[in-house]
C-alpha cells in the first residue's frame, strides 16, 4: 500500500533555512524515504529572491 503524499509548504524557501530545509525534505531525512511529497515553495513577489529560488527548483 502506497503512502498518500505529504504536502509542505515552506515560505522564505530562497533564504538559508530554506536551502537547509528543502534539501533535507526532499531526501526523506525528515519525514521518511518511502514517504512521498510536494514541495509549495514562497516566497516574497520581489525579483531578487525570485531569481534566487530559481537555483533551488
Amino acid at each position: 500500500m502506497s503512502k498518500k503524499p505529504v504536502r509542505v509548504a515552506v515560505t522564505g524557501a530562497a533564504g538559508q533555512i530554506g536551502y537547509a530545509l528543502l534539501f533535507r525534505i526532499a531526501s526523506g531525512e525528515m519525514l521518511g524515504k518511502d514517504q512521498p511529497v510536494i514541495l509549495q515553495l514562497l516566497e516574497v513577489p520581489v525579483e531578487g529572491p525570485q531569481k534566487a529560488l530559481k537555483g533551488v527548483m
